[in-house]
């Protein structure tokens, strides 16, 4: 009965252990709990034969301190001294009592840490060592006893009990520490495995995660071939050959079930060579006017090295070849640009040599023939115009800039424009913000950009037009409009208005608008159009305002 007795504190803290909710913070106030009950028991049950008392309350409170730590060492140390000194009967047994309280309690104090440190051998020989302590005080008492009392001298019968709780005390504290290391490594493992299944399950979602957003297309089969995971970008690129299948329908099946069109048969060939071990491979497929990039993975146990699966990966690489010619394109562009804008630097040598002559001879000719040289000069001028249009377009330089404000460009240009609004019988009109912050600008290249719309405007109005040149200072931007009340542009025309040669003009070029354009992007600003036909066009530049260069 007191076996059962001493073994209660591990089953009962095991139960609450397992049920309670807020275990971790009451974890030393349960076990002194549980085990100073169980010692009251023990002593309450405590029974002596010839003189030897039967019990194992010394185990209860060796095992009870040595897991629960110093709170439930100081319990059960004051419940045992208690109830031993109510029972006291003689000399022998204060002698017991202040080696309990001088050797054993120090002792026991002292193995606190290193039994919590220890491996599972090393707490069992703190245990141990401690018990053989307890076992020669209690020895010691009762050997006093026998000393003094002649008359109940110890015989055969007492020794025989004495043995055999002392032996006993050693299987008791024994199969208590392996019973509670047991529970504890049992405790350790289901957290590791928790922590683990736990860690697995959000690899696991977020790998399920990955493969779904991903825009590419995935396919994983197992070593049998049979799918195990499709993601619905491959669902919405094989939908044609699945007719009405979705995907919990392909799941579990063969992945031949996809072989269908040249993507499905160079896919099938893939995971065939994959389950069969082979290196990753990689193919590019044509479909129709698609594009893809499929590429086949085997997939092997990291320990074993044999294949367990295998995965397809399809990459529609449709756009990227589209835009792979375009920059291909736009290089040879580029190239023809650049031959161009060389070959038109040339050209302004003789034609300058040209100019030179036909004005000497204009000079040196009668007067009916001065019209004609005064037309080619000015063809000439004009065909200089269209060459500096386009070598301004053409060469991306960089330019100098510094901190200057918008009205001081519109102001200094501002007697050019009504010259050429007089010219044409039309008139200007001007709305500036009241104030306006200043900002990074080229001067040379902000008069030509007013200057190219300007007269943009004019042409597109008759001899009544009026041209609007506002301003507008906003918190993070300045804004330049240039209206006019014209015949307006059609909307099919306006996005190719910035495109090199593009004209909607009868003698128009088609470098204004581009050149415009190129400006305010090496001023890091935007440029963009409202048009009306019949009412008008406005044409909106903004600035980003920045402080420094």
């Amino acid at each position: 009965m007191q076996f059962l007795i001493t073994l209660l504190p591990v089953f009962t803290f095991q139960i609450w252990f397992e049920r309670s909710t807020g275990r971790h913070r009451n974890i030393p106030f349960m076990l002194s709990v549980t085990a100073c009950i169980t010692l009251l028991i023990s002593i309450w049950t405590a029974m002596d034969i010839d003189g030897i008392r039967l019990d194992y309350q010394l185990a209860i409170v060796i095992v009870g301190s040595l897991y629960g730590g110093t709170m439930v060492m100081g319990s059960l140390a004051s419940i045992y001294l208690l109830f031993r000194l109510i029972g006291v009967d003689g000399w022998w047994d204060w002698l017991e009592l202040i080696s309990f309280a001088a050797i054993f309690l120090p002792l026991l104090y002292l193995s606190l840490l290193p039994f919590f440190l220890g491996s599972r051998k090393r707490k069992q020989q703190i245990a141990f060592l401690l018990m053989t302590v307890a076992n020669l005080i209690t020895m010691g008492s009762y050997v006093s006893h026998s000393w003094y009392a002649w008359e109940s001298a110890s015989t055969p019968q007492s020794n025989f009990w004495l043995l055999l709780q002392g032996i006993s005390y050693y299987a008791v504290v024994w199969l208590l520490v392996f019973l509670t290391e047991n529970y504890i490594e049992r405790q350790t493992l289901g957290h590791e495995l928790k922590v683990v299944s736990a860690n697995y399950r959000n690899e696991v979602q977020k790998l399920q995660q990955f493969i779904e957003e991903t825009p590419l297309s995935v396919i994983i089969v197992d070593h049998h071939g049979d799918i195990t995971h499709i993601n619905e970008m491959a669902i919405h690129s094989l939908a044609p050959s699945l007719s009405s299948k979705d995907r919990a329908g392909l799941l579990g099946q063969s992945y031949t079930v996809l072989c269908e069109g040249s993507v499905q048969d160079a896919q099938s060939k893939l995971l065939s060579q994959a389950l069969r071990g082979h290196p990753t491979s990689t193919e590019f497929v044509q479909d129709r006017e698609k594009m893809y990039l499929k590429t086949g993975i085997s997939l092997r146990d990291e320990q074993s090295d044999t294949v367990i699966g295998a995965a397809i990966i399809c990459h529609d690489i449709t756009e990227l070849n589209r835009l792979r010619d375009e920059i291909g394109r736009m290089e040879r562009l580029s190239l023809v640009g650049q031959m161009a804008a060389s070959i038109t630097h040339e050209i302004r040598n003789p034609m300058a040599v040209i100019r030179g002559f036909v004005q000497l001879m204009k000079e040196r000719s009668p007067d009916h023939q001065q019209e004609y040289f005064r037309i080619v000069m000015d063809e000439l001028d004009r065909a200089n115009a269209i060459i500096n249009d386009f070598l301004s377009l053409a060469q991306n330089r960089v330019i100098d800039k510094h901190s200057g404000s918008l009205h001081d460009i519109v102001n200094e240009m501002l007697p050019l424009l009504w010259a050429d609004a007089n010219m044409r019988g039309q008139s200007i009109e001007l709305e500036l913000a009241p104030e306006i912050k200043s900002f990074m600008m080229n001067g040379k290249e902000m008069k030509q950009l007013i200057l190219n719309l300007a007269r943009n405007g004019m042409e597109a109005m008759d001899g009544t037009g009026v041209l609007r040149l506002c301003t507008f200072d906003y918190e993070d931007r300045i804004e330049l409009h240039v209206m006019d009340n014209g015949c307006g542009i059609p909307k099919e025309k306006q996005e190719r208005l910035f495109e090199p040669f593009y004209t909607t003009k009868t003698r128009g070029t088609g470098l204004g608008l581009p050149l415009c354009l190129s400006i305010v992007e090496r001023h890091g600003g935007e440029i963009h159009v409202e048009s009306t036909e019949g009412v008008g066009t406005n044409f909106i530049v903004s600035f980003q305002y920045k402080t420094e260069n």
